[in-house]
């Protein structure tokens, strides 16, 4: 295995339920296609290229991949892209998935799930990814309102076997209120990043007071969520990363785990280039002028 300057190691690790993982792990939503994400239209990205990419991400030290289900083109599946990649998984493998949200065979958007059809989404992720439990398993909410009967459906599945631990995704502080009452919580998902839902901070901090893991998505998308991140960058984060030589990007996710311990990235991406810059943001120290500079940028952010 790699070790040194692109190592997933370099950002040291932290707990996630019972696993201990690298704090740089990776999200497989943009595997299946490339482009935007769930986009009309998108052209599947080469198989190859995507199984590739993959184990190079473990050869990296990756431990912890993101996915779901609902992570497919017209002819790539994320999962199913796992399943070939990375059986028999290594030991040290925590894959995490959602469920919640579904799509149909055409791709388009289907109503959030019922309770009772929770168990159907898990099943299927097993199929999938040729497990027999799964390691994680986040419930993507979809919007207000009490999550109980969702979240108490997942417990069930857990005590069944079939799950390991249990996440929230896209959920307000009062949904892990709800969720912490019923069965134990390992990990937030949101979508965080610098410049992006600076609001957030004060859910972050609550994470890391309870020990939970914080994982965020579209933390270098930001505001481009599933298109990617955009052309334009803030005057000093292009500055702070023409200083160290590296990307834009780096800086974003450096910044990121530099501030919060419990933080747990997933960057995304199909390219083998662009896996490798992601990985060694862990190893880019920015100093507490950097830090000040880019802390003050992201509390203007709406």
């Amino acid at each position: 295995m790699t070790t040194g300057f692109d190592h997933a190691a370099s950002a040291g690790t932290w707990t996630l339920g019972d696993r201990v993982v690298n704090r740089i792990g990776f999200g497989a939503m943009r595997l299946p296609q490339t482009g935007e994400a769930f986009a009309a239209g998108a052209r599947p990205r080469g198989r190859e290229q995507a199984v590739a990419v993959l184990r190079r991400a473990v050869a990296l030290g990756v431990n912890h991949i993101d996915t779901a289900a609902f992570y497919f083109s017209s002819t790539r599946s994320a999962n199913e892209l796992i399943n070939h990649a990375l059986q028999p998984y290594p030991e040290d493998l925590v894959i995490a998935t959602k469920v919640g949200p579904a799509r149909d065979t055409s791709g388009a958007w289907m109503p959030m799930a019922e309770p009772g059809q929770l168990r159907g989404q898990v099943e299927e992720n097993l199929r999938q990814l040729g497990l027999d439990q799964l390691d994680l398993v986040n419930l993507r909410v979809g919007g207000p309102g009490s999550i109980a009967e969702h979240f108490g459906a997942l417990a069930e599945l857990r005590d069944a076997g079939l799950i390991r631990n249990l996440g929230l995704s896209n959920v307000r502080p009062e949904h892990f209120d709800e969720a912490a009452a019923i069965a134990p919580v390992v990990c937030v998902q949101n979508s965080y990043g610098l410049g992006y839902r600076a609001k957030q901070d004060e859910f972050v901090a609550s994470c890391r007071d309870r020990g939970i893991a914080f994982v965020p998505f579209f933390a270098i998308a930001g505001a481009g969520r599933e298109a990617g991140a955009s052309g334009a960058q803030p005057d000093a984060v292009t500055a702070i990363a023409h200083a160290h030589g590296v990307s834009t990007a780096q800086v974003r996710l450096a910044w990121a785990l530099q501030r919060w311990p419990h933080l747990l990235a997933i960057p995304g991406t199909g390219d083998p280039d662009h896996l490798v810059d992601n990985i060694s943001a862990g190893t880019l120290h920015l100093s507490p002028e950097e830090m000040q500079t880019l802390n003050n940028l992201h509390q203007t952010s709406p």
